[in-house]
This record gives structure tokens, C-alpha cells and sequence, in this order.
């Protein structure tokens, strides 16, 4: 029996109790967890706006230690370290074979699973795949990459989202080039690896954008040159900022309409918009057909960063290795398992950077 954040339903609180798991079978990995990030996408999960089965245990950043192996497991062993991968890809689908594994079509086919049950017998299903609300969990072997080497495994479980997807947003799907600016809308996890990305790539100017006036440090200590407190006149204080054309690239990473309509607004003619945020159905975009003539911008969506985890793991501790990327300003509280359901509320008000869950 290990404790585990439980969400019972859609729309209902979570529940921190204690959960049957069992020993892993063929071809699964039981990983007690070091830390776990709480991100935005676990909060909507709790409201709706991405389903999966419930009841279930959420939580998909993570990282930790081996357990126990099942049979076929050989790339990892007990003793080992390991990042968590909530969206593993199977090498075979149309997408897999197009190279863009963040789209692989059997990603997320392993939350409909019965992976665990509660002390009273009722089954649970496991999240995003890999159950990190928990103090241990039992995931498919894919869904397991050994850690980098030098990394603590509590700073290494923001590898497992916020980091590939903020780093990803910057590199693979906006490209961004030296020399080139930046805007990035929304300063939580996401929004903070994306800054740090963004100085990575030698872009400039960068400006951050978020509704709170309390973000403006950790947006400069990330990388921000420039902060701008949004209003209704964000996207002409952003191309103000940005020699009066607007950015090069713009990222959104809250997912609502607004800011991705600021977003789109905020990107130069001929520039990218790259919409990282997941919004509901009801967020409805709207465009002219003559402003999408006019302007020529790039607007895309971006899953999971448009990473390979395996190739870009390596990729992300060499430059936390160097110093070029620091973990430890992602995170603004470090809490407990009980502490989830209160970080879910500072998100909803905007309130700090990624709480990281300690085990």
C-alpha cells in the first residue's frame, strides 16, 4: 500500500489515500518516486478540459528510483534512476514513422488501464500513464528513460514535462534562430523553460508577458529581457519592444483564446506563433481571411514540445550541466502530497512558478 493523489470524478476534489499497487507484470517497471512536478495539464485533467478514465491517479512529471523489474525489462534495473515518460511512443504508427513521435497515435492508450485499486477494491486507472501523485507506481517500460547522469533525481522530474516542452516550443517547433526576439505568454513551468530556452538560443530581445506583477523576477532570472503586465494593450507594448514590428516568435503557454489571439497579434509579419497552452472547446480562436494573407505569419500548435524524449534528455543535462540551464529557478514551492490540491489553486490565480512535489 503506498499514498496516492486519487481524483474520484470529474469536477471533484482530489483525495490523498492509500492505494493497492501491485508488483510489476511482464514488460512493466516499479518506480518509487523521488519528486513530481504539478503541472497545469494534471489541473485539467480535475476539470474536464482532457479526459481520461476515472478514477485515477494523476500526476505525469516525475522522476525517481527502480524498484523491481518485470519480465523483458532489461534497459533499466533496480537501483537505477529514471525520468518518467508520460507520452511513450511505439515506433510503428503513421507519426512514428513521419519521425514526429510527439504525436504517436498509442500514446495515451495505457490510461485506460487498471494499473492499481483502492483500499476498498475499486480499480484506478493511471493518469497521463505514469501516476506520479503517488509515493510509488508500476508503469510500462517505455515509459521509463534512465536519468542523466549528475542531475538529482528531484530536480531531474522537470525533465519529464515542463522543461522538454518549454525547451522543445523554442528549438524544434518555433526554431528559434540567434539574434531573433521573442515574447513568451504565461510565466509558469513552461513559460520559465521556454525564457531559459529562448537565452539559450541567443534570441533578444525576449519579453515576458503575464497577468501577474509578482512573475517579473522569476521572468528575469529565467532570461527575460524585457516583462510586460498584460492588458488590453499587451500586443502593442510587445511590438513596441521589439523595434515597433513585433516579435519574431511568439509562445503561448496558457491556452486560453485571449492570449492566443495577444499572441498571434504580438508576432511580426512573416513571424511564428507557436500555441503551447491547452484550452477547452469553448475557447474559440477567431481570424479574418485578409489578416492571414496580410500578416503571413506562421500560427502551429505544439505537442509535448515536438520532442523525442531519448534524443533530447541527453541534450537538456548538457546544458544543465554547463549552467546553461538552471532547474532550480522553474521552481517556486517545494510541497508534500497533501500540498497538491492548494498548488491546483495557486495555478488557477496565477500565483508562482512549478510546485514540485517531494517525496
Amino acid at each position: 500500500m503506498v499514498r496516492a493523489a486519487i481524483l474520484p470524478a470529474v469536477g471533484s476534489p482530489l483525495r490523498i489515500d492509500e492505494i493497492d499497487l501491485p508488483e510489476p507484470g511482464p514488460g512493466r517497471v516499479r518506480v518509487r518516486l523521488a519528486a513530481a512536478g504539478v503541472c497545469h495539464s494534471d489541473l485539467s485533467l480535475t476539470t474536464g478540459t482532457m479526459r481520461v478514465p476515472v478514477p485515477a491517479v494523476l500526476g505525469h512529471e516525475g522522476a525517481g528510483t527502480v524498484v523491481s523489474v518485470g519480465e523483458g525489462v532489461t534497459h533499466v534495473a533496480p537501483g537505477d534512476g529514471v525520468v518518467l515518460n508520460w507520452a511513450p511512443s511505439c515506433g510503428a504508427c503513421h507519426h512514428c514513422r513521419l519521425g514526429e513521435v510527439w504525436l504517436c497515435a498509442t500514446a495515451l492508450t495505457g490510461v485506460g488501464a487498471v494499473y492499481a485499486r483502492t483500499a476498498d477494491g475499486t480499480d484506478l486507472h493511471p493518469g497521463l500513464n505514469v501516476a506520479a501523485f503517488a509515493e510509488e507506481t508500476v508503469v510500462a517500460a517505455n515509459c521509463v528513460l534512465p536519468a542523466p547522469e549528475g542531475i538529482p533525481l528531484t530536480e531531474a522530474a522537470l525533465l519529464g514535462c515542463a522543461v522538454l516542452t518549454g525547451y522543445g516550443a523554442v528549438h524544434h517547433n518555433a526554431r528559434v534562430r540567434e539574434g531573433e526576439s521573442v515574447a513568451v505568454f504565461g510565466v509558469g513551468g513552461v513559460g520559465l523553460a521556454a525564457l531559459q530556452s529562448a537565452r539559450i538560443a541567443g534570441a533578444g530581445p525576449v519579453v515576458a508577458v503575464d497577468v501577474s506583477a509578482a512573475k517579473e523576477e522569476l521572468a528575469r532570472a529565467a532570461g527575460a529581457t524585457e516583462f510586460v503586465l498584460a492588458s488590453p494593450t499587451t500586443a502593442k507594448e510587445v511590438r513596441a519592444l521589439t523595434g515597433g514590428h513585433g516579435a519574431d516568435v511568439a509562445i503561448e503557454c496558457v491556452g486560453r483564446a485571449e492570449t492566443i489571439r495577444t499572441a498571434w497579434d504580438s508576432t511580426r509579419r512573416g513571424g511564428r506563433t507557436t500555441v503551447v497552452g491547452i484550452g477547452g472547446k469553448e475557447q474559440q480562436v477567431t481570424f479574418h481571411a485578409l489578416e492571414i494573407f496580410h500578416f503571413a505569419r506562421t500560427l502551429s500548435g505544439c505537442v509535448y514540445g515536438n520532442c523525442d524524449p531519448a534524443r533530447d534528455l541527453p541534450v537538456l543535462a548538457d546544458h544543465i550541466r554547463s549552467g546553461r540551464l538552471n532547474l532550480g529557478t522553474l521552481v517556486t514551492d517545494h510541497i508534500t502530497l497533501d500540498d497538491i490540491p492548494a498548488a491546483f489553486d495557486a495555478m488557477l490565480t496565477g500565483k508562482g512558478g512549478r510546485s514540485l512535489v517531494l517525496f
